[in-house]
């Protein structure tokens, strides 16, 4: 699915921001991260860029195709990947994606081999945005988010390490709780199509 604009009149075309969510696993049938990522879709980031989304099943290897084939394909400015985190209350942006330690098995109780993301890749990657600063500007706000460097291990973590891999960092990790009403839904898809803007906005002020 794709949120098409135009092409500037110089030809070329706006930013593409890739944004995936995940299918259903546990108890949710209908994943909060995937409802978060269509609230985001509906509003849009802004005239100028351009949101594909995409549903990442809960299967490692089916994650591994996957987001190697829309950076080879899509080229995104930026992907972001939105996450649900059962127990937390508020978002949580997630700074570094590891390597190693992946033993829980996914929907077909299957794990990736070595219990890694790449075999020989770095034990850590760094998001090229700043998600300390992000988390400092909304501070003052009365949006609610938190800063991590530890993304815990399951299929969240590896799609945002195999993202920064293929990206060169250009890939960002967003826990969301899961709402608990229609309302709630809405809310979170307003805070994050704030975060994505001000994270397109930081990776514009860093180029130039």
């Amino acid at each position: 699915m794709d949120n098409v604009t135009p092409k500037d009149p110089d030809g070329s075309s706006p930013p593409l921001v890739l944004v995936t969510g995940f299918g259903p696993f546990r108890r949710y049938l209908s994943n909060p991260s995937w409802v978060a990522v269509q609230e985001l879709r509906a509003l849009g980031l802004g005239e100028n860029i351009r949101m594909h989304i995409a549903l990442l099943p809960v299967h490692y290897q089916r994650c591994r195709e996957l987001v190697a084939r829309m950076w080879e394909t899509l080229r995104p400015q930026l992907a972001v990947h939105i996450g649900v985190a059962t127990a937390a209350k508020t978002v949580i942006l997630e700074q570094c994606a590891k390597n190693h330690g992946y033993k829980e098995g996914d929907i077909c109780g299957l794990t990736p081999e070595g219990n890694c993301c790449i075999e020989g890749g770095p034990e850590k990657i760094e998001s090229l945005v700043n998600m300390r600063a992000i988390y400092k500007k909304f501070r003052s706000t009365d949006i609610a988010v938190l800063h991590s460097r530890d993304a815990g291990r399951f299929l969240c973590d590896f799609v945002y390490y195999l993202s920064l891999h293929h990206g060169n960092g250009r890939a960002c990790l967003i826990h969301i709780p899961a709402p608990s009403s229609d309302s709630e839904a809405k809310t979170l898809g307003k805070v994050l199509q704030l975060i994505v803007r001000e994270m397109l906005q930081q990776l514009e002020t860093d180029i130039h």
